[in-house]
């Protein structure tokens, strides 16, 4: 049984009589996608403007929707042609979500730093040309380090050049071989994530009638222009007033900072001096206080169960730093041992760990049914009908799962894993990437990041000897291209794909459109970031983040092969911990009605991301909770317009801004960053 909120069945519907998607459509959002992949690295690396993507709900294909969408009203209005549909529409705005995180945190932000930083970064006192540079697979890295050099230093008159000055300067040559290899790498990875999705679709969409808070938006404005109603929807008292809150806030706060004469209002409080450094509450010594308006409207578009329990169990996760302490257990962060989770700095925080775990088996027997239904039509070949949800029979999507999983692990064997190793570090990498899509699509957290990696909970239980010292390399290079850095990841726009394209007529049209987007923007993205670095060089660029986990990895690689020690006692004591509480919250949800904590929320108890938006989710739960209590649906239904407003807002202005970074040297930041 699956829970639901009032809020949940308001927008879940969808057109039995769908009019199919015209080529028009595919070439606009196609085109859109590869200038937003083209621009993102300059715009983000260069003049570190607010980010074109940034996350599961990104900016620019939001703000081109928002005004796509009244470009084309005016013309239904005036010309009484029906150039684009809403559906239309939001198929070419998904089309660019799809691509928007390639461009940057999702692919490129690191991908060309991880292939340079083992001979860039060696020097006498890290011993990596001892240690690492023997262990390093010739097919993965540029043989040349005068290209190396140039693309950290830039080419010489680099700044003079133009933009394909530069681009025929590139020392393709060498290029060429890495990103062959590693483009079969990223393209079996993105195949299996299409299947995945294909397959297991009608899972949320149909059976659990999951809530998509992050579509909830764009949907409505689709619904507005289709039933010709857009400008009662825009005028709407309450979409009005939720827009001027962050137009005024942020005109404001823009203004001043070009102008720091004009006064701001504070989006960030320093809470943790209220706070003492020891005791109770001494995991609340750093406390901060983010505004986003966006994001407390997308808190309070979800279920009040989902938006209570992310800033209860982040409430709950500070408290047991200080009760540990209390307690008189002062363990040292040492007793982690060696580890690749982007934020796993504690041993308690090894909690994830078991609980991603346990949630995947909590998913996989929620949809038990459906897994029957895959297996019996895969294996037995049997066609089936399609489900609106799916874009090619589940057959064949079972067989390219098959053949493409396969495929990735023949990849990974080639290069020196271990190959049952092979198939448990590429299971890890889905299962986490699979459970991450659960937290985004249904918990509606548009900033997402992970506080373990993939390959944590192996290293944890095998230890790092059984991978193998080239294994170990494989397995952590390879999680940093793709399944580490998951604000931008590529499965939740799929699934939140397959949402929006639900019920399209025709979609084969919809799967190539998909296909040549995510090929056209790795090419287009890998272009854009090499041109950029030639040109600048990345001494010069904004990738110190970049930089620095990157080396990390190669650091912790270096660490495991000289000691491979496994992590102490503390992390499997914390892991069995994390089991067990996901095991009690998941049964907890399942069986009783009532139970008001969803497990997702302790999924993203240790995260980044909760740090920046803990108090977004906590003012909408609460908004949420007493429109609710005493206004019921009615009132959720008018006041929700308010919050969607905020949405809208938000964005408008962080485009706005983003636009007038691209011409200025320094540029206002709207979004979390």
């Amino acid at each position: 049984m699956t829970q639901h909120s009032s809020a949940e069945k308001i927008h879940t519907g969808h057109s039995s009589a769908c009019r199919p998607i015209r080529i028009r459509s595919i070439l606009l959002g196609v085109t859109l996608a590869l200038a937003i992949c083209a621009i993102t690295p300059f715009n983000n690396v260069y003049r570190q403007a607010t980010p074109l993507g940034g996350g599961h709900f990104p900016l620019a294909p939001f703000f081109v929707l928002i005004w796509l969408t009244i470009i084309i009203a005016i013309v239904q209005k005036i010309a009484h042609r029906n150039w684009l549909t809403g559906r239309e529409l939001l198929v070419a705005w998904i089309l660019m979500v799809l691509a928007s995180g390639i461009a940057y945190t999702g692919l490129t932000r690191t991908f060309f730093i991880n292939l340079t930083a083992p001979y860039h970064f060696a020097t006498v006192e890290n011993r990596w040309e001892e240690m690492l540079h023997p262990l390093l697979p010739e097919l993965w890295y540029p043989q040349d380090l005068a290209a190396i050099e140039n693309l950290y230093n830039g080419l010489a008159g680099g700044r003079q050049m133009g933009w394909m000055q530069v681009l025929k300067q590139i020392p393709w040559h060498v290029w060429m071989t890495p990103l062959v290899v590693w483009g079969i790498f990223i393209f079996l990875c993105y195949f299996v994530m299409v299947c995945i999705v294909n397959m297991l679709s009608s899972q949320p969409l149909y059976n659990e009638r999951m809530n998509f808070p992050l579509l909830q938006v764009p949907e409505l404005m689709k619904d507005a222009l289709d039933e010709k109603e857009l400008w009662r929807f825009l005028s709407n008292r309450f979409l009005l007033a939720g827009i001027l809150v962050p137009v005024f806030l942020h005109l404001l706060n823009g203004l001043n900072f070009y102008f720091p004469v004009v006064p701001r209002i504070p989006t960030l409080i320093l809470a943790g001096h209220y706070f003492p450094k020891h005791g109770l509450f001494s995991g609340f010594y750093k406390l901060k206080i983010y505004i986003y308006p966006a994001f407390i409207g997308f808190a309070f578009l979800a279920t009040k169960q989902i938006s209570f329990s992310f800033w209860f169990f982040f409430v709950l996760g500070g408290l047991l730093v200080g009760l540990l302490g209390v307690l008189g257990y002062n363990i040292p962060s040492a007793a982690l041992g060696i580890t690749f989770g982007p934020t796993l700095s504690r041993p308690d925080e090894a909690q994830m760990i078991g609980a991603y775990g346990i949630f995947f088996i909590f998913l996989f027997w929620l949809a038990r049914h459906h897994f029957a239904r895959v297996l019996q039509m895969g294996v037995a070949f049997r066609s089936g009908n399609l489900s609106d949800a799916e874009w090619f029979p589940i057959r064949v999507s079972f067989w390219g799962f098959v053949a493409g999983g396969l495929g990735i692990v023949i990849w990974c064997r080639y290069f020196g894993l271990p190959f049952f190793f092979s198939f448990l570090v590429v299971g890890a990498f889905f299962m986490v990437t699979l459970v991450a899509m659960r937290v985004i699509c249904q918990g509606g957290i548009a900033y997402f990041t992970l506080t373990a990696a993939p390959i944590d909970g192996l290293l944890a239980f095998f230890g790092p000897k059984a991978f193998t010292n080239i294994g170990i390399l494989v397995a952590a290079v390879a999680q940093k291209v793709l399944f580490v850095d998951l604000r931008e990841s590529l499965m939740p726009s799929l699934l939140h794909a397959s949402k929006t394209t639900q019920g399209v007529v025709n979609r084969k049209m919809i799967l190539s459109g998909i296909a040549v987007t995510l090929f056209g923007a790795v090419a287009v993205s890998f272009l854009a970031m090499l041109t950029l670095c030639y040109k600048f060089g990345i001494r010069e660029l904004g990738l110190d983040w970049a930089t620095r986990t990157t080396v990390a990895v190669y650091d912790n690689i270096f660490n495991l092969v000289e000691t491979p020690v496994k992590p102490g006692r503390w992390v499997l004591i914390f892991i069995a911990a994390g089991a067990l509480v996901m095991t009690a919250l998941s049964i907890c949800y399942h069986r009783f009605y009532w139970w008001p904590i969803h497990p997702i929320g302790y999924l993203t108890a240790y995260s980044s991301a909760m740090q920046k938006l803990w108090f977004a989710f906590f003012v909408g739960w609460l908004c949420n909770a007493l429109c609710m209590r005493y206004g019921g649906v009615a009132l959720f239904k008018r006041l929700r317009y308010f919050f969607m407003g905020l949405i809208i807002g938000d964005f408008l202005m962080g485009g706005i801004w983003a636009v007038v970074g691209i011409f200025s040297f320094a540029s206002y930041q709207v979004l979390p960053t």
